[in-house]
């Protein structure tokens, strides 16, 4: 069975809103007038070669587990990317799981991030949380050594740290990227309750949080480009890279590169 009724939960919101994205002529369907967009339950039960009722429960969250070979049939049918289907596998329990979030960096990735100055740089882990920074990361975003620890944190700072909105002038894109993938990192992590409490720390002083969280966006947000309106340096045009450690699968190493 699923691994837990959050789980459950969460995979069937997800594919209810993945079927509603989908245009029915992708399946040979009339469009016609329809109550609500994409597909019926219906339709996507007959292409995948379940009953109705079945893929009912899947959306419920009720108690049923749907095999691999399903799975792969409606990735198919609902059009997920790589990323989807692989959100939709961890939480269906195949998955192969991340590390729960980690505090701890080790000596060596302390001073590769102080070695690399002047280019920024910070280590963060699956929570993105921050854990280590040179200087040039904290001139470019904010002295993270003078927030609370529990302000340390991407997403967070995204949400709730208000000059993020005007010296990040890609804000909207860059911060729904960050929470698509902050939702298929919790999907992969064994222990979702640091995730779930950040979520709901967040969501209580969050408008836009709490409008797109229901979305179910998922997607890998280890590189692309960030667009800064600086207070001293001007406009900023950066490519960012997350690095994934060999011997340290739950911790990322981010650098800001100028844009060629």
């Amino acid at each position: 069975m699923l691994r837990s009724e959050a789980e459950r939960k969460e995979l069937g919101g997800f594919l209810k809103a993945c079927r509603a994205r989908v245009d029915p002529a992708t399946l040979g369907l009339p469009a016609g007038r329809r109550r609500t967009p994409g597909l019926k339950r219906e339709e996507v039960a007959l292409a995948i070669g379940v009953s109705v009722s079945w893929y009912t429960w899947i959306e419920q969250g009720r108690e049923v587990r749907a095999s691999p070979e399903v799975l792969e049939r409606l990735a198919q049918v609902l059009r997920l990317s790589d990323d989807e289907r692989a959100y939709a596998f961890a939480l269906s329990g195949y998955g192969v799981p991340l590390e729960s979030p980690d505090e701890t960096v080790t000596d060596g990735l302390r001073q590769l991030v102080e070695a690399m100055q002047p280019i920024p740089a910070y280590v963060r882990n699956t929570r993105f949380d921050i854990l280590a920074w040179n200087p040039a990361i904290a001139d470019l975003f904010v002295d993270y050594g003078q927030l609370a620890p529990h302000e340390r944190n991407t997403l967070r700072l995204m949400f709730l740290y208000p000059p993020y909105r005007t010296l990040i002038l890609n804000w909207e894109e860059m911060t729904r990227g960050l929470l698509a993938s902050f939702r298929a990192a919790m999907a992969q992590a064994p222990d979702k309750a640091p995730f779930l409490a950040l979520a709901e720390d967040i969501g209580a002083h969050s408008e836009q949080f709490r409008q797109w969280w229901p979305e179910h966006d998922v997607r890998r947000f280890d590189e692309g480009a960030k667009k800064l309106n600086h207070p001293t340096r001007g406009l900023l045009d950066l490519q960012y890279v997350a690095l994934v450690p060999e011997s340290r699968h739950d911790l990322s190493l981010v650098t800001y590169l100028p844009s060629r």
